[in-house]
């Protein structure tokens, strides 16, 4: 009987198979590799590209600001503006009512009383004068009172000068009157 020897086919056969899972193992190792070197090279330009975003976001945030920063200046400017023409305005409007007061204070003096010196400080419009006797005094207050230019007014004082004239002085607030409804 013959005899066959299989062993040396065998040996072959496991080290061929020997062979080739060293290199699958060699082949999953390098691939796995460049899957890790992917997947970290992939998530190294999303941070790149955020950091690029967060970058231009941040040069845009600082125009937006520069350019809130013109705003506020601009409405602060607008402001002053409006400020100025409102006070232009107030002046322009309030000009005629200084005529009007010396022609009122014309108008509400009675015989007998003559002004000596007018002030106004602000509102208000202090009266130094002579007057024949003091009842022209109530008279010149009672008229102040009751006209459209003028508020109540306050006596300061009231002396008399020599036999025949009183010397008094008072002050009486300057408004402006309503306008009537029609």
């Amino acid at each position: 009987m013959a005899t066959i020897n299989l062993r040396p086919w065998r040996e072959e056969l496991a080290q061929e198979r020997q062979k080739q899972f060293s290199m699958n193992l060699l082949g999953a190792a390098v691939f796995a590799g460049l899957i890790v070197f992917a997947v970290g090279f992939y998530f190294d330009e999303m941070k790149n590209r955020q950091l690029e975003r967060n970058n231009y976001l941040k040069a845009e945030t600082a125009k937006l600001d520069k350019q809130i920063a013109q705003i506020k200046e601009l409405k602060a400017k607008k402001e002053a503006l409006l400020q100025r023409l409102n006070t232009i305005q107030n002046l322009q409007s309030s000009r005629p009512v200084i005529v009007r007061n010396f022609d009122e204070l014309v108008r509400v003096l009675p015989d007998g009383v003559h002004y000596s010196s007018l002030t106004r400080t602000g509102a208000n419009v202090s009266i130094t004068g002579m007057a024949a006797d003091k009842l022209d005094v109530s008279t010149l207050m009672r008229n102040l009172d009751q006209s459209l230019w003028f508020g109540e007014p306050s006596l300061s004082s009231v002396g008399q000068v020599q036999e025949d004239s009183n010397s008094f002085n008072l002050n009486v607030p300057v408004v402006l009157p309503k306008p009537e409804a029609n």
